[in-house]
């Protein structure tokens, strides 16, 4: 039996120049969105990698907790050469599986790639019902952008224009 042509693991600091180079390409297309390199920093014990035998980063992705029952999957990508390779899927998997672990319910993304994630469970959110009036009124004081993505906030609408707001209760 071969090796694997990946390994994922939990993200370090010195991943964030590789995971910038992975989300680039993407956020120049407008299908992921750009951040600052503190975000990076500051999010990255939510970020996981793929990375070949030879230490290339070829995938990232992120769990973001929002709530007590609720999660975000963010900063899925792979690099153009790795895509269709299983990187997304397998990353996706582990970060359903630290969702369980943590003891969420359900987790969101906002997303471009509608089939993708309808493959792995999610479907598309019609509209905020997911969450009761007291959960939204906490939510609405969050200042991130992918708590008020979820919440779907005129403010955040040229950011989102034409992404599809998907959920998974796990």
């Amino acid at each position: 039996m071969s090796a694997p042509a990946f390994t994922l693991r939990p993200a370090r600091t010195s991943d964030v120049p590789g995971i910038k180079r992975l989300v680039a390409p993407l956020a120049e297309k407008r299908i992921l969105m750009a951040k600052e390199t503190v975000a990076y920093y500051e999010g990255i014990q939510e970020l996981r990698v793929a990375e070949t035998p030879e230490g290339e980063l070829i995938g990232c992705g992120a769990l973001h907790v929002m709530w007590e029952d609720l999660a975000e999957i963010r900063t899925l990508a792979a690099a153009d050469s790795w895509r269709g390779h299983g990187i997304g899927h397998a990353i996706v998997e582990r970060l359903l599986e630290e969702a369980r672990a943590l003891g969420v319910g359900r987790v969101f993304c906002l997303t471009f790639e509608v089939g993708f994630f309808q493959r792995h469970g999610f479907q598309v959110m019609e509209d905020q019902s997911t969450v009761d009036q007291t959960v939204y009124a906490e939510l609405l004081r969050s200042h991130d952008e992918g708590v008020a993505e979820f919440l779907d906030l005129a403010r955040v609408k040229p950011n989102t224009l034409g992404n599809t707001r998907m959920i998974r209760t796990l």
